[in-house]
């Protein structure tokens, strides 16, 4: 069958094919003159055969078309406002009397509709750079935790996508409103102001409801510190507030250049993501802030006394906590001196359950407690069963582990009462390498309604050392078995230790545990070394003088 058929024009063209083919297709020679058109293309274009191409096809049409020769690459363009992908083919299948040069001589434009798939692409590619914009937003927002990086993050991610300019204002301070803000050029500013919410339009419901949708006003109302005079002109301010625990912790506010004042659909979903993200992490900063706040009070509550010199005794404290460098840990130690030269000195150590601020309060509790019931202390056990009433709670499990001591000087010797509170047992190192249990032993404080306690005297000679320790030291777990260290090779190992001053002994005792289980403690660790000194003070010879030491 004869697939060819001649024109007005004397020229050979597919005509069968193109009246039968649905989609739009264009025969054009090679001199760019449309040779025939099918009747989709007639729709189409405003064309009849015998018409040069580039007078009434697109110029993107007419390029794809001269670029045969070069490349069969399909090529898009608009017509109508349809997209199209033009696919041109030279024509090869011509009749068995057409030559292979005659039947080249034709071009055949295949135009395809592809704006739906299109537009699909666009949406698709679009909500994969709104869900890669989430995802690292979420990413810098959790690496933000203080509440100005978390702010400026905000605003320099609201800027990225979804406005020109942005403006974040967080909750009221003494000071004023923290506000960041952040321009077209992607470079956050950060800083306290004294504001009011009631003179930006919009502001003030958004920070009283963290449930109200985005608030578009005029940008022409809103004071100075809004729109700036460095900034291009914008069409539109809107104020969406950052919801956090319940209410809102902030607000956002979004400045669009003229032109882009309208929200799509999807960039109003964008934007509702992005600041529960937002508001989240913000929410979370000022949290943090605030809880560092209490502990950083709680700390300066917590740090034990000065370390001073007791009356004629030989004392050294070393404290190793979980992490490095935090004080507020679960030991915790305090020194009295005592108020005349007669009286005893009080030795505090204890272990608090748990951790955190909750502990710290506990510890609060306890020292303060204490601190109150010092004239008592020459009675351990009464001060003690005084402390576990004060303590018990019904809803609390918590409790405290206790050593305390009392401490006076005799001459070369110094009297220890110690009495412990479910505490790790006391040591005497004795100078001649000797060592010893303190035989004393007792309930935790703060959970039973009556305990017990047994208190020991204990006299040191001089060069005597008198050890107390939490468990963080006993129960120190290390090596390839993660073997526990235990107080009978603490004891063995102190038996080489006699006659150390006392700051060499208890680095010597943490020492030791690093060895085992590392230098970065699971517990806390913490040892108070209490000495007889090795050499006393003798009274002024016939008054006078300040006297001297000997051995």
């Amino acid at each position: 069958m004869d697939v060819t058929q001649g024109t007005g024009n004397g020229r050979n063209t597919p005509e069968p094919v193109m009246h039968a083919a649905p989609n739009p297709l264009v025969a054009v020679d090679r001199d760019g003159v449309i040779v025939d058109l099918n009747r989709p293309a007639r729709s189409l274009l405003p064309a009849t055969p015998g018409m040069p191409l580039d007078d009434v096809a697109p110029a993107w049409l007419a390029r794809a078309h001269r670029q045969i020769d070069h490349s069969r690459t399909a090529v898009n363009g608009w017509i109508g406002g349809r997209l199209f992908q033009a696919q041109p083919t030279p024509w090869e299948a011509g009749a068995p009397d057409l030559g292979a040069q005659r039947g080249s001589e034709l071009t055949l434009c295949w135009l395809l509709d592809v704006t739906d798939c299109h537009r699909q692409a666009q949406d698709l590619a679009a909500e994969r750079e709104r869900t890669a914009f989430l995802a690292d937003a979420s990413s810098r927002l959790l690496a933000s935790p203080d509440p100005r990086g978390c702010m400026e993050s905000i605003a320099r991610l609201a800027v990225r996508q979804l406005a020109e300019a942005a403006i974040v204002i967080g909750p009221p301070s003494g000071r004023g409103h923290a506000v960041a803000y952040c321009g077209p050029d992607g470079r956050p500013v950060y800083r306290t102001m004294a504001i009011s919410p009631a003179d930006a339009p919009g502001l003030d419901e958004a920070k009283r409801n963290s449930s109200t949708p985005i608030l578009w006003t005029d940008p022409s109302a809103a004071p100075e510190w809004i729109v700036r005079e460095s900034l291009p002109e914008f069409g539109s301010m809107g104020v969406v507030p950052l919801p956090g625990q319940g209410a809102a912790t902030g607000a956002l506010m979004l400045l669009r250049r003229r032109g882009r004042e309208e929200f799509s659909a999807e960039d109003a979903t964008l934007t509702r993501l992005f600041v529960e993200r937002a508001g989240a992490a913000m929410s979370a900063a000022f949290l943090q802030e605030e809880q560092s706040s209490i502990a950083e009070a709680l700390k300066s509550e917590l740090m034990p006394l000065r370390i001073g010199e007791l009356e004629g005794v030989e004392l050294s404290v070393r404290h190793r906590p979980v992490q490095h460098g935090e004080r507020l840990a679960g030991d915790f130690y305090d020194i009295y001196p005592a108020s005349d030269p007669d009286g005893e000195s009080t030795v505090v150590l204890g272990d608090v359950c748990g951790r955190g601020l909750e502990a710290a309060v506990l510890t609060a509790k306890v020292r303060n407690t204490l601190r109150a019931l010092l004239p008592l202390t020459r009675d351990h056990h009464r001060t003690l069963q005084t402390l576990n009433r004060t303590l018990l709670r019904p809803e609390s499990t918590r409790f405290v582990t206790l050593l305390l001591a009392s401490i006076r000087r005799d001459g070369a010797q110094v009297h220890l009462k110690v009495t412990s509170a479910g505490h790790t047992t006391p040591l005497i190192v004795r100078a001649d390498g000797s060592v010893e249990p303190v035989a004393t032993r007792g309930s935790l404080i703060g959970v039973l309604d009556d305990i017990s306690s047994v208190t020991a005297t204990v006299t040191l000679e001089p060069a005597d050392t008198c050890l107390l320790y939490t468990d963080g030291i006993a129960e120190a777990t290390g090596g390839a078995r993660q073997e526990v260290f235990g107080s009978e090779r603490l004891r063995t190992e102190l038996r080489r230790c006699g006659g150390m001053p006392p700051e060499a002994l208890v680095e010597h005792a943490h020492a030791l545990i690093s060895e085992l289980a590392g230098p970065v403690p699971r517990d806390d660790r913490t040892a108070i070394a209490i000495s007889a000194p090795r050499r006393f003070h003798l009274s002024a010879v016939g008054g006078q003088g300040p006297g001297r030491y000997t051995a």
